[in-house]
């Protein structure tokens, strides 16, 4: 059988090891601990934070977000429609009500045009969460002054694009709330974990709080307001630790894919890769392309073919407001006709962007898929 490639996995070294064994040799198992500490150092230093608060996934961390924003029953929350569910789930789990934004073609991201329109539809939204697509950021310049104008707190789900800059500064803190994820697929793991940023430290203390079941400050075990099971345990951390350490060298692994595929498929004019923000730099945590409306190749014949060779690939996030679970509520565009978001989900696919990819793996993906092209 030919080698197997995959969409994205883990890459570990050998510091993460190291951390470990330190946890197992000072009985340090629980969430809490030097590991901990370290990691929510390691993460807000290296993002421009004050501090951070380490969670068990980045949903937990957005869960806490939308709680932290004040978001309650019935509270409506703006958020992209291109996006996973994980973005939008905590908005149900406080039982508020998401209106779904359209992308803009030049980033995938939130388009402002439709936030504009929706700010105008429902003047006053509990809380904006802008989302960082693939690793590319958002133009967070119009969408902060919108949230600023409104008066609006506004949630980053960074999530996919730890170490992805927009003018200078990095995703995840132009925000009220930031998250990052740590799960096995992300650019570096914690096998599954997140993180939370704030503008205010008492944000992150608060949060910190609220994911160790909420127990007050007494000798005895009491509990003024819900808590969740949501801490970091300190072997994750361990792993985040070592992992963080190899952050840029991931990064610069993940640029090389990005532009190789793009290199390779730039004879075939149906082919584009998917956009850039050029007010930054993009992690290129996933590399995608998009497939012209006039080619007779569709995604899942590039697909099919990739995985008839034990290659891995996946569609593009499919739109909130076209899931079973969330297609009640409100979806707000710009363009008439087929909407942004689910034009790029008809005609898009994720490629292979492990970072143990060797050249012959990207040789092998690039050839077959342009033989999808040529043959037809």
């Amino acid at each position: 059988m030919m080698k197997k490639i995959l969409l994205a996995t883990p890459t570990m070294h050998t510091e993460e090891q190291l951390y470990i064994q330190k946890a197992f040799e000072t009985n340090w198992i629980s969430p809490l601990g030097p590991n901990v500490d370290e990691f929510e150092d390691r993460v807000a230093a290296y993002v421009g934070a004050d501090s951070s608060a380490a969670l068990s996934s980045g949903t937990a961390a957005l869960h806490l977000s939308v709680i932290l924003a004040g978001v309650r029953e019935n509270d409506i929350v703006f958020v992209p429609s291109l996006t996973f569910a994980a973005s939008v789930n905590p908005v149900r789990y406080e039982r508020a009500i998401p209106v779904f934004i359209d992308s803009e073609r030049d980033t995938w991201n939130m388009d402002v045009a439709a936030l504009r329109k929706a700010f105008e539809k429902y003047p006053h939204p509990k809380a904006v969460m802008a989302v960082h697509l693939y690793g590319t950021s958002a133009n967070m310049d119009e969408i902060c002054a919108l949230c600023k104008a409104h008066d609006v707190p506004l949630i980053e789900d960074a999530a996919e694009s730890l170490g992805t800059t927009y003018k200078g500064k990095m995703t995840g803190t132009f925000g009220d709330y930031g998250i990052y994820s740590f799960n096995g697929n992300k650019i570096i793991t914690t096998s599954g974990g997140g993180t939370l940023v704030a503008r205010q430290a008492k944000d992150v203390e608060k949060a910190r709080f609220l994911s160790r079941q909420a127990r007050d400050p007494a000798r005895h075990y009491q509990h003024s307001v819900i808590g969740y099971n949501y801490r970091m345990s300190n072997v994750a951390a361990g792993i985040g630790c070592g992992q963080m350490m190899h952050l840029e060298e991931h990064i610069e692994r993940k640029h090389k894919i990005y532009k190789t595929y793009k290199e390779g498929f730039s004879e075939i004019e149906e082919i584009e890769m998917n956009p850039l923000n050029r007010e930054g730099i993009d992690n290129n945590w996933l590399s995608c392309m998009t497939i012209s409306p006039d080619s007779n190749v569709t995604p899942i014949q590039v697909m099919d073919a990739l995985e008839a060779e034990n290659i891995e690939t996946r569609p593009i996030w499919k739109p909130m407001h076209m899931q079973p679970a969330f297609e009640s509520y409100d979806f707000i565009q710009v363009e008439d006709g087929i909407s942004v978001s689910e034009d790029i989900f008809n005609r898009g696919l994720c490629l292979p962007s492990d970072i143990k990819n060797t050249e012959e793996d990207m040789e092998r993906i690039i050839k077959i898929v342009k033989k999808q092209f040529r043959k037809r």
